[in-house]
């Protein structure tokens, strides 16, 4: 694989800038250029005067008239050694003002600029400071650098030479002989193949790098982790089996509804609150505890062939029964069907059966005792109001009978109606009698003993009708007059009977309360029979492991991602 060649950036290294121009070693300074332009124009104004001068050589002249070669170096003029002991005092003064590491690389750069060699950066500063060049002052710097690049626009590129290194605050110049990067003369077809290759050879080392290093990073953080998991699901988790039964809540059918009372009747929406109620409590811990006392539901898990992550300890609390009881039963509603679905798992087949069969007797037990209240809510008034109503039936018959007794009349009517009985007979001979003695004084004689038989009988009959009609108005010493024990009986009986209407009413009632009791029964309607499985349920290795790598491949995605938006973050 080949990448092609890319069109150069302009200016992409300083040494092709226009401030690297001429500032290797050997390289004129704007100072000389300017001499050389004054050489050029005094030598054509002697050869003007004196043309057989034109091939004389100057007195410094080699021959080559200050030309500049590629390799070439300067020799640097010896330094008086009178001025170091000078240099050293004043670098040991630029020590201690204390300049900050980015000052010094500055005045390291402006030095190489100008072509000073320096050993260090405080060497550097000490040189600029002689030349009159403050390597602090932005506006200094930037006036520098726009002179020198008006005074090489029109200086062609030199050959590239070598540029001094840098090792931490020191200036390190190099040899004159070593090679440097090359310039674009130098860099011919083969040279940039060659640095392609390098570079791509380079960019393909650092991929296999981080690919190994990514690779290494997800076997330590998701493969390893999987693999534990993998091997704990198909090798050491215990069997578990579960018995699935599904169930219902149904209400006693209800005639003669109408209304609203009538448009949920029959559905699942009448018993929804008995289901939710049901499935609160079988996931409850009382349901736990009644399993656990009535069953060993604690027991069962504390087992020693029993994995030790599943497995209880000995002395287990309720709270940790409880939440392996959570995982352990299973119970889901569903509000479109009405029905409750419910899963039991354990150790062994058949406990997990018997566990299954415990739970729906449970779930009975709480219908019945939700149904049984509201029954009874229903059916107190009714049988308070008709046990009132015949304690007062039977209060009244009580004072009937009493009045009978004490009064001696057994029925008041009767009674009456043979004292009038009575009195219409005797009022029927008194007339009589009276018609009798009128023919016996219609006599011009009348015979006086039979006048006064009649009169006599007459007499009679008046007191016994007298005596008789007082019998109804009037009382005697024995007992009080019929009319008032009539009465003290009428009431008496019309209160029985009162008591005995209001006793139907109740009685009537309290049958309606117990049809609208019975009504309200709630009953459970067992779909589908626990049965105990053959083979194990759980645990599902195989979905269990690739679940846990989806798992541990997102923490350590989001890991990652946390991490390189940090990164980010930190190095802005």
């Amino acid at each position: 694989m080949t990448t092609p060649p890319k069109a150069r950036v302009y200016r992409i290294s300083r040494e092709e800038s226009v401030l690297a121009l001429g500032r290797e070693p050997g390289a004129a300074s704007p100072r000389s250029v300017q001499v050389e332009v004054h050489k050029r124009d005094d030598a054509k104004a002697r050869i003007a005067a004196d043309p057989s001068s034109l091939f004389a050589p100057d007195g410094d002249d080699d021959g080559f008239a200050g030309m500049q070669f590629p390799g070439a170096a300067q020799k640097p003029l010896p330094a008086p050694a009178a001025a170091e002991p000078s240099i050293q005092t004043r670098i040991e003064a630029v020590k201690a003002e204390n300049l900050t590491a980015r000052q010094l690389r500055m005045a390291g750069r402006i030095a190489a600029m100008h072509e000073i060699q320096a050993a260090s950066d405080h060497e550097a500063v000490v040189l600029l400071r002689d030349r009159g060049i403050d390597p602090f002052h932005r506006a200094a710097l930037g006036q520098i650098i726009n002179d020198q690049a008006q005074s090489r626009a029109n200086v062609p590129a030199p050959a590239r030479q070598n540029m001094p290194k840098r090792r931490g605050t020191e200036i390190v110049p190099i040899a004159p002989g070593s090679t440097n990067l090359p310039t674009r003369e130098e860099l011919t077809e083969d040279r940039r193949a060659a640095e392609i290759m390098r570079i791509q050879r380079d960019i393909a080392r650092r991929r296999r790098r981080k690919l190994l290093m990514l690779f290494a990073r997800l076997v330590a953080f998701v493969g390893i982790p999987t693999l534990i998991a993998g091997y704990y699901y198909f090798t050491v988790a215990t069997p578990l089996y579960a018995t699935d039964s599904q169930f219902q809540i149904q209400q006693a059918e209800q005639a003669n509804t109408s209304g609203l009372s009538g448009l949920f009747s029959g559905t699942q929406l009448a018993t929804n609150p008995d289901s939710v109620s049901v499935q609160s409590y079988l996931s409850s811990r009382d349901a736990m505890m009644r399993l656990d006392k009535d069953l060993g539901f604690k027991k069962a898990f504390q087992d020693a062939s029993i994995d030790p992550i599943l497995r209880l300890a000995p002395d287990a609390t309720n709270e940790q029964a409880y939440k392996l009881y959570q995982n352990s039963v299973k119970i889901g509603y569903d509000p479109t069907e009405g029905v409750l679905n419910m899963e039991v798992i354990a150790p062994d087949p058949t406990l997990s059966q018997q566990f299954s069969l415990a739970l729906i007797k449970y779930a009975e037990g709480q219908i019945d005792q939700l149904t049984s209240r509201l029954r009874e809510d229903q059916m107190r008034g009714s049988v308070e109001s008709y046990n009132d109503a015949e304690t007062k039936v039977q209060q009244a018959q009580v004072r009937v009978q009493e009045l009978q007794q004490k009064l001696g009349v057994l029925d008041p009517v009767a009674e009456s109606s043979v004292i009038m009985g009575h009195i219409a007979e005797l009022e029927r001979q008194l007339a009589t009698k009276q018609l009798e003695l009128g023919q016996l004084k219609s006599n011009d004689v009348p015979n006086r003993s039979r006048v006064a038989g009649v009169e006599g009988d007459i007499s009679r009959l008046q007191t016994m009708l007298a005596d008789t009609r007082a019998q109804l108005t009037e009382g005697n010493a024995v007992r009080g007059s019929l009319a008032s024990i009539a009465g003290e009986i009428r009431i008496a009986e019309s209160d029985l009977v009162t008591r005995q209407e209001l006793l139907a009413t109740a009685a009537a009632q309290m049958e309606s309360a117990r049809i609208e009791a019975n009504k309200q029964v709630r009953y459970l309607a067992l779909s589908i029979a626990p049965v105990p499985p053959d083979e194990a349920t759980y645990p599902k290795a195989f979905q269990n492991t690739i679940v846990a790598f989806l798992l541990f491949a997102g923490i350590y995605l989001m890991l990652s991602l946390t991490a390189s938006i940090l990164r980010e973050q930190v190095s802005s």
